[in-house]
């Protein structure tokens, strides 16, 4: 009997203080939710530690890898200024996945989920634009925030409609060399891939807290069967 493929998941960089007198310490942490969809799916979880020169290794024994959600990058990387109202991720974790995505891009075959920031990360790293604060060009945008529940339109088979749960305030208005695979019912961005891939996804929203299983743990689902089959 073949084994469960191993899923790499991304995980955040928290400060936390240290002792009097003493600088502050990092964790690397990852919300629950995240590798129960993965176990629940049928792959094994393994949470990756964010440093930027294991990139490589992780992708090379990973079966499959599941970019998570969490805060905003530092645009600076990708040529801009940095919105003044982003709530940025810690450096390392940028570092560390900027560098996952390089390995990625080396080896196409491997299967990859994106979520939320993932997804905006893997159209950045494509040569996509941001739109780094909603609430400055749309009156609605916060029908995407606090795990606001709205509708998702496909723009391809790929993906049923349905609807999905969100928490976001960026949101990707040019997915560069990605194609479009949905729109939520405003007409904001919501699932990205790369055609030229296996399986290569993005999506704004959260799989892992959507209820409609056609959009949340059937992803976690179609991963794994790639992962397989990779």
């Amino acid at each position: 009997m073949p084994h469960a493929p191993l899923i790499g998941i991304t995980t955040d960089v928290v400060e936390v203080e240290g002792p009097p007198g003493q600088p502050p310490r990092f964790r690397a942490v990852c919300a629950a939710a995240y590798f129960d969809a993965v176990a629940e799916a049928g792959g094994v979880p393994v949470l990756l530690a964010p440093r930027a020169e294991s990139a490589r290794a992780h992708v090379e024994r990973c079966d499959a890898i599941v970019m998570t959600g969490g805060a905003d990058p530092r645009m600076e990387a990708f040529g801009q200024p940095t919105h003044p109202k982003a709530e940025t991720m810690h450096p390392r974790r940028q570092a560390y996945e900027l560098a996952l995505l390089a390995a990625l891009d080396e080896q196409r075959h491997k299967p990859t989920l994106g979520i939320c920031l993932g997804m905006q990360l893997m159209s950045l790293n494509a040569g996509g634009v941001l739109d780094q604060h909603l609430a400055d060009s749309r009156a609605d945008a916060d029908r995407h925030r606090r795990d606001a529940v709205h509708a998702v339109v496909p723009r391809s088979s790929l993906l049923p409609a349905g609807e999905v749960t969100s928490n976001h305030h960026q949101g990707v208005v040019d997915p560069g060399r990605l194609e479009v695979l949905a729109l939520s019912d405003d007409g904001v961005i919501e699932a990205v891939r790369d055609p030229s891939r296996p399986f290569y996804v993005g999506v704004q929203w959260h799989p892992e807290r959507t209820r409609d299983a056609g959009l949340g743990i059937e992803l976690f689902k179609r991963l794994v069967a790639a992962a397989v089959t990779s």
